[in-house]
């Protein structure tokens, strides 16, 4: 059982910013940006190579309403999936970062070498 299994069931607490019978969107307790919002599915899914395109559809509506409401559908944001250990993901229940709030830079990937990874 996942930490985000745990929050779904109730046993642990989140600062919920909306949620269905399905999916459920919460501030993350590490925000890397003014508006850092995690949202996950609330069937149990591994990762983005797991999910069913059903799921995909359902979480599409669903990301799309909770960026209206923080009213970041004006400006811009960015969507984050990591998908295995290789990608980062660290918590082994499909999530979806969704950030913004500021203009957002990709000051960690701008320096890097491609050639270090081939």
């Amino acid at each position: 059982m996942t930490i985000f299994t745990k929050i779904i069931n109730g046993e642990i607490p989140c600062n919920k910013v909306l949620e269905n019978d399905d999916f459920l969107a919460f501030h993350d307790i590490n925000p890397k940006a003014p508006i850092h919002i995690l949202i996950i599915p609330k069937i149990e899914v591994e990762n983005f190579q797991q999910v069913t395109p059903e799921t995909m559809a359902g979480l599409t509506a669903f990301t799309q309403e909770v960026a209206t409401l923080l009213g970041l559908d004006k400006n811009g944001y960015r969507l984050i999936t990591n998908n295995g250990s290789d990608g980062g993901q660290e918590v082994m229940h499909l999530h979806f970062h969704l950030l913004g709030g500021a203009k957002l830079n990709w000051s960690h990937l701008s320096d890097s070498d491609s050639k270090k990874f081939i």
